[in-house]
């Protein structure tokens, strides 16, 4: 199923010291809701492509399944005010969330407050050191650059974040984008596992900065090494470091700072292996 993922807006430009009516590509935004047995998880606004890839990824870096298998089936319903996404788990996976839907309700409105969504924010994430990638400074310089080529949606409408998966010896195999920085990760982690990669065999790039919630779900995803355009928080520094992840920041042409485990990225050129 399609969904229209941009629209035409008027506008009125200054360029030049000329100012004068116009039209610009904007993209759409739209509430995307993910229903898990016939009840709804969770909403959020986002730009309505790769829906399949969101669900899949959104469902693994919130920790409600944990391999593709646990997934039966997703179904894409469309109404006047949104989309629903509506994945069918296998039932063991529908009872463990139910359970969790359980213990974290309470007597607060938000069912999210409280000591269970602070744990949450600051949820230990699977060490990732264990990973034998090395990457040399030309893949660092050619992973935010291809991304950059490989962004349709933005090149469009300059007004989307992406995020893509660099596998050494190949170059960019998947992006994703979305208006949010987070959805255009989760759509890229849904995309690689359904694409049968492996997080391990490749880093993730993306266009914004780094919060802790990047570094989680790169994390999540099993990649070893994030690289971004923009600067990390403190946060993602500590978590990163904890985690044994490269963390890869402020790339601009050939320059590029790195703040954690800088073991894994070797100056010279690296011998494409197995």
């Amino acid at each position: 199923m399609n969904f229209k993922t941009t629209a035409r807006a008027a506008e009125t430009a200054r360029r030049k010291g000329i100012v004068q009516p116009g039209f610009r590509s904007v993209p759409e935004e739209t509430p995307i809701a993910f229903s898990y047995g016939g009840s709804s998880h969770a909403v959020m606004m986002g730009t309505p492509a790769d829906l399949e890839d969101f669900a899949v990824g959104f469902s693994l870096t919130e920790g409600i399944v944990s391999t593709l298998e646990e997934i039966e089936t997703i179904e894409l319903v469309e109404d006047e005010k949104g989309i629903d996404v509506q994945v069918v788990l296998v039932d063991e996976v529908v009872d463990a969330l139910r359970a969790r839907r359980r213990s974290m309700a309470g007597p607060v409105g938000c069912g999210l407050c409280g000591i269970e969504s602070i744990e949450q924010a600051v949820r230990k994430v699977p060490n990732v050191s264990r990973s034998a990638l090395k990457l040399s400074h030309q893949d660092i310089v050619k992973a935010i650059a291809q991304l950059n080529e490989l962004q349709p949606l933005h090149m469009e409408t300059r007004a989307v974040h992406g995020a893509g998966f660099y596998v050494r010896g190949r170059g960019i195999v998947a992006v994703r984008e979305d208006v949010g920085r987070h959805n255009a990760l989760d759509k890229l982690c849904g995309a690689v596992m359904r694409s049968g990669h492996r997080g391990a065999e490749g880093a993730v790039a993306v266009t914004s900065r780094l919060s802790v919630e990047m570094v989680q779900k790169a994390a999540i995803l099993g990649a070893p090494v994030l690289i971004a355009i923009s600067a990390p928080t403190a946060l993602a520094i500590r978590t990163a470091e904890e985690a044994g992840m490269t963390l890869i920041a402020l790339v601009r042409g050939e320059d590029f700072e790195i703040f954690t485990h800088a073991d894994r990225i070797v100056p010279g050129n690296i011998a494409d292996v197995a």
